[in-house]
């Protein structure tokens, strides 16, 4: 399998420091988080807001020759493009659909509505697969694949709850990203029967890590190093190698304990590792 890096893992680095970093590192490819995102309060670069390796959806279209010539320039290929774009904003879609075919990218995250509970899944469900159904015929038009992401808080928190929301769309419009990361949140499923439920929808894999720890409000998740929380590397790996699958890793690590060097750099050798391990790691989770 080859490994990409999630560039909203990568707030300190703009694009051109991103794919020098890649390339030096021995990584294959980049995964660019495109958003028109919002200024962090203090200014500084964080994950999710004043991030300096995301690239606006509104300049897309003008962006994709520079985003092009650093891809190839470093030899990086670009398995899948991180946008943000919802399935209910066709006008969105469209945008960053064009911009992922002209960018010869063969897939785009497009998300689902968040679902907390307060209101009947069954119809926020349908009212999510209806628009996902105009999504599916854009991504016919355009040449690519509208993926949809396992996470934690949304509508397809599982591998079996995505699978049932595609059900019946053609897998070569549509498709999933597993998390397993996102999974130790919400929605964990032991790994061969997700991917065997996913089936030919599995589209493409983000790896990072989660843990769970308690303080004074209760139990709650967050960001592991890869390897220091609750996914099991070599297993995921050697499940996902029984599913046929040997596409891309997207590597998300949200962790803050080392400097980004340090994690750039120990990710990939333990995803190296991981990917040996699994040629001898059990599939199976333990009855007790």
């Amino acid at each position: 399998m080859k490994v990409a890096v999630f560039t909203v893992s990568l707030p300190d680095y703009d694009p051109d420091e991103a794919v020098a970093a890649l390339r030096a590192f021995g990584y294959d490819g980049v995964e660019w988080r495109v958003v028109d995102q919002r200024s962090a309060p203090d200014g500084k670069p964080g994950f999710w807001a004043s991030n300096r390796c995301t690239w606006p959806l509104t300049s897309l279209d003008e962006d994709v020759p520079r985003i092009k010539a650093l891809a190839d320039g470093a030899s990086l290929g670009m398995p899948n493009l991180g946008t943000y774009v919802g399935c209910s904003e066709p006008e969105a879609v469209e945008r960053a659909m064009r911009g992922a075919a002209a960018l010869g990218v063969p897939s785009l995250r497009v998300t689902v509505p968040g679902y907390d509970g307060s209101t009947g899944y069954l119809a926020a469900r349908d009212r999510a697969r209806d628009q996902y159904r105009e999504v599916a015929a854009m991504a016919r038009r355009h040449g690519v694949r509208a993926l949809v992401e396992i996470h934690h808080g949304s509508l397809l928190p599982s591998a079996s709850a995505a699978a049932a929301f595609l059900d019946g769309f053609d897998p070569a419009e549509v498709g999933v990203i597993h998390d397993a990361g996102n999974m130790v949140y919400e929605g964990h499923e032991q790994y061969r029967l997700g991917l065997e439920m996913l089936g030919p929808y599995l589209g493409h894999v983000h790896v990072k890590d989660a843990r769970w720890r308690r303080d004074r409000s209760g139990w709650r998740a967050e960001a592991a190093p890869l390897g220091e929380g609750m996914v099991d590397l070599p297993r995921l790996f050697a499940a996902l190698a029984q599913a046929g699958y040997d596409g891309w890793l997207g590597v998300e690590d949200f962790s803050t304990d080392r400097s980004l060097p340090d994690r750039l750099r120990r990710n990939l050798a333990r995803i190296r590792a991981a990917l040996t391990e699994a040629e001898s790691a059990p599939t199976a989770d333990p009855i007790t």
